[in-house]
């Protein structure tokens, strides 16, 4: 039977790893660095070659050719951040998530898109995670790129050690698990149980939490909404006067475990950013879809819809020929 994906949603937890992004930043920056915003992607690099060079554009007439420009004319101040999970057993990603930081009109956006999501990659049909296995950030950016026809400007790969040693940083988090939990993966040396209920969590049992699939109705999306609530109490924790005081510890996780092309500066400019606009001005959804095995597939319409309010970067709407979502 098909599972519906859970629509928008606030998220004071995305705001607040934002913001620990901005102590880490400053933390970590000398006092010379340029604090300055981030390049944006010039959109789809194969079409503005076809427009901008005058052997390949003969064909396009002048009108064709202020179309594709139109088409693919950047918004100011807008830029897509993939946010990735990786997995430490399986070589994957474990979790994705879109950011659109959108500075002109004080908002941030961030989509999650679920690892089973069905993709083509390499030109066989595979679930989205396999995409950084067979060639890393740049291949995962590409192929969530591919799927929703706009560019991924940057992206953040955080190695699953950060989130245990930043819960463990902060002292371990209380946290209501929603569900009995009784897995076991040899190959992963990975044994997860636990019973339903309030708990104290440290770092490597908090892990052991939010990545745990059976047991739910719908695997991944029941554990999606699991990882949504865990991070939900460690932004409560970080929030704390007692949290501030660790910011040594926070900027060694972040040298040690994240990996990103954005520049130092970037990172404090875009922080700040955040900061001004407030948590009313973010939220946070999942990519709209159905499960059925083995896949998550992704709704055309309602995903171009999520698209064009809250994640395009370019000033026209994006079409359905713009998306490639497999049926």
């Amino acid at each position: 039977m098909a599972s519906r994906l859970r629509r928008k949603q606030r998220s004071p937890w995305l705001v607040t790893l934002l913001l620990l992004f901005i102590l880490i930043g400053l933390c970590y920056a000398v006092v010379r660095v340029y604090f300055r915003a981030p390049d944006q992607k010039a959109g789809d690099s194969v079409m503005i070659q076809r427009v901008n060079t005058p052997a390949i554009s003969e064909d396009l007439s002048d009108e064709e050719a202020e179309a594709l420009r139109s088409h693919y004319e950047r918004k100011p101040q807008f830029w897509t951040i993939l946010v990735s999970g990786a997995d430490d057993g399986n070589g994957g990603t474990d979790t994705n998530i879109l950011v659109a930081l959108d500075v002109e009109n004080g908002k941030v956006f961030g989509a999650s898109i679920a690892r089973d999501t069905k993709s083509s990659i390499n030109g066989k049909n595979r679930k989205i995670n396999f995409a950084y296995n067979a060639g890393g950030m740049e291949l995962l950016a590409d192929t969530v790129s591919d799927q929703l026809g706009i560019p991924v400007d940057y992206t953040v790969l955080v190695n699953l050690k950060a989130f245990q040693a930043l819960v463990d940083a902060i002292g371990g988090v209380d946290f209501y698990i929603p569900i009995d939990m009784d897995y076991d993966d040899p190959y992963q040396d990975l044994s997860i149980h636990f019973s339903k209920g309030m708990r104290h969590l440290n770092g490597a049992e908090a892990l052991k939490v939010v990545r745990c699939r059976e047991g739910y109705a719908s695997q991944d999306i029941g554990r999606m909404h699991t990882q949504q609530e865990f991070l939900k109490a460690v932004a409560k924790q970080l929030m704390t006067p007692a949290s501030i005081t660790k910011l040594d510890d926070y900027c060694k996780i972040f040298v040690d475990y994240v990996k990103t092309d954005l520049t130092v500066g970037n990172l404090v400019w875009m922080g700040g950013q955040v900061a001004a606009m407030g948590a009313e001005s973010i939220e946070f959804a999942t990519l709209p879809g159905d499960w059925k095995s083995p896949y998550i597939y992704l709704n055309q319409e309602e995903v171009l819809a999520m698209v064009n309010e809250h994640l395009n970067p370019y000033v026209e709407d994006r079409t359905a020929e713009d998306l490639n979502i497999l049926t």
